[in-house]
């Protein structure tokens, strides 16, 4: 069991709120296929990252244009399909919980994406949102939660991260902050602690406006 006091949380989305794998798994081996590419080593790059930045990673000596028209058509294509988008088990309880602490969504989908996956998932949208519109560089860069942060007005140092994926963990460490692993990806990268669900995550708002999370799965080291 870990112990963790935050002013601010910062939430990932894809695999720790919303559980979008089957529509992934569809539109990114279509991709991979069409690539030419091992559609398995395309998914195991992809988690936490922006669709170009996966692009980029795994065929290096494409032109970037290419890659960012190719993300503008795959972001069309996961919009139009939400087939099996649904919450991640504990979500809409810890949601509810964290309602009056300060907290922001850090994603890698664009604006649009990140709202109609929220809602096919009847999760509620946080008011501070840090999309793929919002920043210059993509997961393992810490700019989205540096950015998520900065809007709250709290030091990262006083935040704790929720992510699920290796990119989104070493964005959050490089951006200075504590993260609560969710999943089985997540448990690989020594988060500061991990949880299978956010059914293993209690958070007690304080009466300072903070929050005390306790996980009830394990500290990792």
């Amino acid at each position: 069991m870990a112990s963790l006091t935050a002013r601010a949380l910062l939430l990932d989305m894809d695999g720790t709120l919303v559980n979008s794998e089957a529509v992934v798994n569809r539109v990114w081996r279509e991709w991979a296929e069409e690539m030419g590419l091992d559609p398995g080593r395309v998914l195991a790059v992809m988690p936490g990252r922006q669709g170009h930045a996966t692009m980029a990673e795994v065929l290096p000596d494409r032109p970037m244009e290419l890659n960012h028209a190719d993300n503008a058509r795959m972001l069309a294509k996961e919009i139009a399909d939400l087939d099996g988008i649904v919450p991640v088990p504990g979500a809409p309880a810890f949601l509810a919980a964290v309602a009056s602490v300060p907290h922001a969504l850090v994603t890698s989908a664009d604006a649009p994406l990140t709202k109609a996956r929220m809602a096919a998932a009847g999760l509620p949208l946080p008011d501070v949102r840090v999309t793929a519109e919002s920043v210059s560089a993509s997961k393992p860069d810490p700019e989205g939660f540096l950015k998520g942060a900065a809007e709250l007005g709290v030091s990262p140092a006083d935040c704790v991260a929720f992510e699920d994926s290796p990119a989104g963990i070493a964005a959050a460490r490089a951006a200075g902050m504590r993260v609560i692993g969710i999943g089985p990806r997540a448990v690989a990268q020594s988060p500061t602690a991990w949880a299978d669900t956010l059914h293993q995550v209690r958070a007690e708002p304080l009466p300072d406006g903070s929050v005390h999370l306790t996980v009830r799965a394990r500290a990792c080291v």
